[in-house]
């Protein structure tokens, strides 16, 4: 019963991920049977794919997740906003942004004047929309990390995150730790990037992660069955 318990604690923590350009041609509708059968949290994919998920997961209570001006987070303000927008109308739950690297250490005012404006017409469009920040923490300074996830709560994210898993490094745990306690008990934490066991991906909830972005959900789960790890307190 612990065991199934711990897996199924896990599974509602996952963002079953596929943000390849090509992959196989069953690719996605195979995502989206793993997802409903596992019932994990979302399927992650990419904007194009959005329409496709959320009419295949309809009704099953797996949320459609889609990314932002990915992965470099160098687009516009108004591309970005036009993008959330077309995204969510498509039947996106949720929504992982990119942030501007550039902005956040160069001209963080104008970053958080950017990102309040980009929250803010994705709540116009749906209240409910779940909003994450990507702040790519390979790329950052650790007073950038914390002042990317100041940010991220003052403008309204409801979570932050650690990476795209395209950059030259994915989560840390030390990075997810210094996230926790920036953003405090009530924001998300989403551990993405490089996660493709069951081990890192307890560590990382046991450092704070409340999400867990891979494409290995599946076999994150088939590795319970003779993992040991603790159970750990879902927070939001």
């Amino acid at each position: 019963m612990r065991k199934a318990a711990q897996t199924d604690d896990l599974a509602a923590r996952i963002d079953h991920t596929f943000l390849k350009p090509a992959g196989e041609r069953e690719a996605i509708r195979r995502l989206c049977e793993e997802a409903k059968r596992a019932r994990f949290a979302s399927v992650c994919v990419n904007p194009s794919q959005v329409a496709a998920c959320a009419s295949a997961l309809s009704g099953s209570g797996v949320k459609v997740c889609t990314v932002i001006d990915f992965p470099l987070g160098q687009g516009t303000n108004r591309a970005r906003c036009f993008e959330a927008l077309d995204a969510i109308q498509s039947g996106a739950d949720e929504l992982d942004i990119v942030v501007n690297q550039r902005l956040l250490k160069y001209a963080p005012k104008r970053c958080e004047a950017e990102l309040l404006q980009w929250v803010r017409t994705c709540r116009t469009c749906r209240t409910s929309v779940v909003l994450k920040l990507i702040l790519e923490c390979c790329n950052l300074t650790r007073k950038e990390i914390a002042l990317g996830c100041r940010i991220a709560v003052k403008v309204g994210f409801d979570f932050v995150k650690t990476s795209t898993g395209l950059a030259s490094g994915g989560a840390r745990e030390r990075d997810v730790a210094l996230m926790r306690r920036t953003v405090g008990p009530t924001v998300g934490v989403k551990a993405a990037g490089g996660v493709r066991d069951r081990e890192t991906a307890l560590r990382m909830v046991a450092a704070g992660a409340t999400r867990i972005g891979t494409s290995a959900g599946t076999k994150l789960l088939a590795d319970g069955n003779g993992a040991s790890g603790r159970r750990t307190t879902r927070r939001k």
